[in-house]
């Protein structure tokens, strides 16, 4: 019998519209439990492929024949494998295609709304990363915010809507993931911007991110205003977008916070992070609508897949907005730190220009979820 294949795109879709599925994800139990596929209505059963070795005929009852099955592991290969003593055993299943290598890589664009003047914003979900990017996009002109290493993803959209790539804004340095901000100004002569608080290793040019600077985008009227934002990083930099976006980086989540220890600095920025939060935030308009840099959790998804909500429901719901004594905020924000990110100091030094390693390594260094919040 033959066996199925799914894409990333496919899966993908199949979060969004919080279909069923079932993985068999076939990696060894500490990589499943660190990091999977998440959908809402997902299930999953996790057999290391080596135990599967010598045949499938334990485990034929556990897989249902009601439901479509993906068969899932890290490259591709030992999925197709089990996939096919599947499928010659008479079941119906798919493998996922390039496997969780290509899952933490795929950017899916989601229109997040037309802007006043014309145009859209756009947001880029890189759903096996819980990584969030922007295009703002108006009269043939484009800006990207927070960009990936995938940059074809960006720069093949942007020519399938006709747009040209002007600017480029990274909020912070980041930790977590490679940014492709730098990759994408080199190849189309788009001004990179970056926060110079974040930036004093840099090894690169770019254009200085400072509060209140306003970038147009386009002959019309839309502009990206900068506000100084620390508390993730020292240069940490929001962006208030047509005046009804508020793109919080790295700073402020749907059901979380920022953490402020990525450069080890936890002690020494969470009073910053209090005051971006407590202060800065609260003097900003509760109708704006907040797209952040990060999700954690599938749950923070909306219907259409994008991560997006109003700045007054989060002063309302989101705990890490509600903590009223000081004290307690900083306890909270030093001790319940995940694991730092894989690799974070080497990917801090990458996006400085330090380094440049290669497109198998920079892969390796971002294996896992993301890991920018305080739990």
């Amino acid at each position: 019998m033959s066996v199925n294949v799914m894409t990333s795109k496919e899966v993908t879709k199949k979060v969004f519209n919080k279909e069923e599925l079932f993985i068999l994800d076939v990696r060894n139990e500490s990589d499943f439990q660190d990091w999977k596929i998440e959908g809402k209505n997902f299930e999953y059963l996790n057999i290391p492929y080596f135990e599967l070795l010598d045949g499938v005929e334990e485990i034929i009852g556990k897989v249902p024949t009601d439901k479509e099955v993906l068969v899932v592991c890290a490259k591709e290969g030992s999925s197709v494998m089990v996939a096919e003593m599947l499928s010659d055993a008479g079941l119906t299943v798919s493998y996922l295609v390039g496997g969780m290598k290509a899952w933490s890589e795929h950017l899916e664009p989601v229109k997040v709304e037309e802007l006043k003047g014309g145009g859209e914003i756009y947001q880029f979900v890189r759903i096996g990363k819980g990584c969030l990017s922007y295009m703002v996009v108006s009269n043939g002109e484009a800006a990207i915010i927070d960009s990936t290493r995938m940059t074809d993803s960006y720069l093949e959209f942007a020519e399938s809507i006709g747009a040209k790539i002007t600017h480029v804004f990274d909020t912070h340095l980041h930790a977590d993931h490679i940014s492709g901000g730098k990759v994408i100004a080199d190849k189309t002569g788009a001004t990179y911007w970056l926060p110079p608080k974040d930036a004093t290793e840099v090894i690169f040019a770019y254009q200085s991110l400072e509060n209140g600077n306003h970038v147009i985008i386009g002959s019309t009227t839309i502009n990206i205003h900068a506000l100084y934002s620390p508390g993730h990083t020292i240069g940490s930099t929001s962006f208030v977008v047509d005046d009804r976006f508020l793109l919080s980086g790295d700073i402020l989540f749907i059901d979380s916070i920022g953490r402020p220890d990525l450069a080890g600095k936890a002690e020494d920025w969470v009073g910053d992070l209090r005051e971006t939060l407590y202060k800065r935030y609260r003097q900003l308009s509760e109708e704006l609508i907040v797209l952040p840099a990060h999700f954690m959790i599938i749950d923070e998804l909306n219907d259409d897949g994008s991560v997006a909500e109003k700045l007054g429901t989060l002063f309302a719901k989101n705990h890490g907005l509600n903590i009223e004594d000081e004290n307690e905020f900083r306890k909270i924000v030093t001790e319940n730190l995940p694991p730092q990110p894989n690799s974070y100091q080497e990917i801090r030094e990458t996006n400085m220009g330090k380094i440049n390693p290669d497109e198998e390594k920079q892969r390796e260094m971002e294996i896992g979820p993301n890991r920018c919040a305080v739990r």
